[in-house]
This record gives structure tokens, C-alpha cells and sequence, in this order.
């Protein structure tokens, strides 16, 4: 199917209340992995894009499945710098590269509670309307007629004073931006300002919705998404407990595939399976007697340069993923699955080094950062 839409993820390096935001460790992953995963899971978008100034950025962005075409030029990427000039420019430069797309959703980097099925409310109410936007919004908690400033001398001072004496179940319900995504339809000109009759609001509860911009606001981030989450955050510790005190210890040897306890962190394939979280890994190479350098396997059958599709079982298809290769501790494989042919080992070690060129070759093609 066709998807005429694009997904521009704005993530530069320079911030600054939170030093490396947008790749800073939250729950085992990257933040901007999140609106990654998001983008891709709810499959959309023919491309999601991710548009930094940083080396570093690009390169986990990559690592969880967008796209990194271009690095953004250091004058785009300041304190100044609004969100609209920097997704235009990732626009125009794809619409150079012959891309152009009928819908562009901007999703931010810092958006770790969004849920796909109000990305998907978005595009669709966008999608059979006249608008220009839709964006995600929430309630106010607290009635913004019966708010105050505090003034220069440390006094108080109402600014809508006749609504003093006024109950707050009188009083009109007011919105503000949620922060996490922007649907613009490219054919349809705006007539009014973003927070205005050209938009189309799409209301997330308030325990879906936190900026961070302060660590007060990543605290209360995080305890959002864990109360979110808690049967998993719950339950994967205590299988991490239990595994980490078994005392029998598999001895394993390269080429062979143990059902391992995954986690909640494999990109965006989120979740090992049933109670123990999980999937089959393969041992690529043997570190010591407690740790392997693993490749995690799928049943999905996956084409790429981040796959290797194989067999090891009559009539049984699993998928190499590459991209998210890493070092597993031993304690935590359940049992043991099957091993590779050396020469399906042969086959996956030549389609291994065309991903390591495949990625070097990414990093050669960037253009010049902008000075």
C-alpha cells in the first residue's frame, strides 16, 4: 500500500536544562527511541525521519529504524530555531530527493507516553477534513479563569478577577498543547494560527501527556510511564531477580540459538514473549563463560540490510536482526533452541559485513555539516 505520509522527528544535540536529552537513558532506552517505535509501529508513514545536528543522535536514531538522510545545518539547530523552519527544511530536502508527501506529522523526541491509536485519530480526522492541522492536545487541570500572577512586590494578583467568586464547574474548560504530535495535511493552506479554526484538536488524558524540559519534569515522566506500564515493570524485575540467582550455568557454544529472557528492551519489537519475556538469540560469539555477543531472532520473515532471513528447523523461517545485536548474560537463557549450519553461518557472516558497510556507507554519504 502507498503511504503518502512522512514522519519528521526534530532531536538536535545542544540541550540544555537536561544535558544529551534526547538520548538520555529512560527505562533501558534512548528517549527519542520511543517516538521512534511509535512512528514505525503505527505504519503510517513511508519514511520516518529523524532531523539532528549531532553525530551521536544519528546514529541510535538509525539503530532503532528511522531514517538519518541528512545532518541539519548548525543554523537550524540554535536556541531560536522553531520546530516549523526545521521540519520545513527536512521536507524540502526530501521533496529534492524526490520525495513528496501529502501529509508530514512531526512528532517530538521527548514524547516517551505517546499511543499509536491517537497518531492514528490524528491522521484520519486530518485525513477527511478541510483542516490544516491536527495536533494532540489535553485538558487543563485547573480552571485558567480562576488563576494569578504573583506581582513585583510578592502580592497576588488575579488575571480574570470577576471569576473570583465563580465555581469551577461554571467555568468553560480550557486545553493546551500536549507536546507530541503535529499532523499538517500539505494541501490545505492555513487560515488562522496553529491554535486556531485551521486545527483539529485530539484530547490525550492528562496521565498520557508531560513535557520535559526540567529533571522535576523527567521525574514525573517516569513515574507517568510506570504507572502506565506496571504489570511489565513489575513482573519483568522479578524474572530479572530469579534469573540472576540461578547457579547452574549452561555451557553454550557459537552457532547455537537459547530462548532468552529479553526484556522490554529490543527496539521496537518491545517485549520478549510470555512470562519470562522470551525470544530466541543467537550465540555469535562467546565472550567468556558468562557473557555471548547475540544476535535476537524473529519468526517474521524481514528483507533489508538489517536482516538475515534462515532456517534451522524443518520448515521453520526466523529473521536475523542485526541492528539489534548486543551482549547477553547467560543466566538469563531458559533452554536450548537449535544451532546454524556453518554454512547458513557462512551466508549470515556475508550479509553481516554488507550491514557494517551499509552503515559505514550511511556515515560517508552525509553531506558537509553546515558551518
Amino acid at each position: 500500500m502507498s503511504k503518502n505520509a512522512v514522519c519528521i522527528i526534530p532531536a538536535r544535540g545542544g540541550s540544555k536544562r537536561i544535558p544529551r536529552k534526547n538520548i538520555k537513558d529512560f527505562f533501558g532506552k534512548p528517549l527519542i527511541a520511543y517516538s521512534i517505535e511509535v512512528a514505525l509501529k503505527s505504519e503510517l508513514f513511508d519514511k520516518v525521519v529523524v532531523s539532528t545536528d549531532d553525530e551521536e543522535i544519528a546514529k541510535i536514531a538509525k539503530e532503532y529504524g528511522a531514517e538519518v538522510p541528512f545532518i541539519r545545518p548548525s543554523k537550524l539547530s540554535d536556541d531560536f530555531s522553531g520546530t516549523g523552519v526545521v521540519v520545513a527544511h527536512a521536507v524540502d530536502f526530501l521533496k529534492q530527493k524526490g520525495f513528496s508527501y501529502d501529509f508530514v506529522c512531526t512528532i517530538y523526541a521527548t514524547a516517551p507516553l505517546l499511543q499509536v491509536e491517537y497518531l492514528k485519530e490524528g491522521y484520519e480526522r486530518l485525513k477527511n477534513s478541510d483542516a490544516h492541522m491536527a495536533f494532540s492536545v489535553t485538558s487543563m487541570p485547573f480552571p485558567i479563569q480562576r488563576t494569578f500572577k504573583i506581582t513585583d512586590n510578592e502580592r497576588c494578583e488575579m488575571f480574570t478577577p470577576q471569576h473570583f467568586k465563580s465555581r469551577s464547574q461554571d467555568l468553560e474548560e480550557a486545553y493546551q498543547d500536549a507536546g507530541q504530535f503535529y499532523w499538517t495535511n500539505q494541501n490545505n493552506k492555513a487560515t488562522d494560527i496553529a491554535f486556531g479554526k485551521s486545527s483539529i484538536p485530539i484530547v490525550l488524558p492528562r496521565h498520557l501527556v508531560q513535557d520535559i524540559d526540567t529533571l522535576e519534569d523527567w521525574e514525573r515522566a517516569e513515574k507517568l510511564y510506570q504507572n502506565i506500564n506496571p504489570d511489565i515493570f513489575d513482573e519483568w524485575s522479578r524474572v530479572k531477580k530469579s534469573l540472576h540467582q540461578k547457579k547452574e550455568i549452561i555451557r553454550f557454544k557459537e552457532m547455537e540459538i537459547y530462548f532468552t529472557s529479553i526484556g522490554k528492551n529490543i527496539g521496537y519489537e518491545s517485549y520478549g514473549k510470555d512470562k519470562l519475556f522470551l525470544r530466541p538469540v543467537l550465540v555469535y560469539k562467546k565472550l567468556n563463560h558468562y557473557t555471548f555477543l547475540g544476535i535476537p531472532l524473529t519468526s517474521k520473515e524481514k528483507e533489508g540490510s538489517y536482516y538475515f532471513s534462515f532456517s534451522y528447523k524443518k520448515d521453520k523461517i526466523s529473521t536475523a536482526m542485526f541492528h539489534q545485536m548486543r551482549v547477553f548474560d547467560i543466566r538469563r537463557t531458559e533452554y536450548y533452541s537449535g544451532k546454524i549450519s556453518k554454512n547458513t553461518l557462512k551466508s549470515l557472516n556475508g550479509k553481516l559485513k554488507e550491514f557494517m558497510r551499509f552503515t559505514s556507507s550511511k556515515e560517508e554519504d552525509r553531506p558537509t555539516r553546515a558551518k
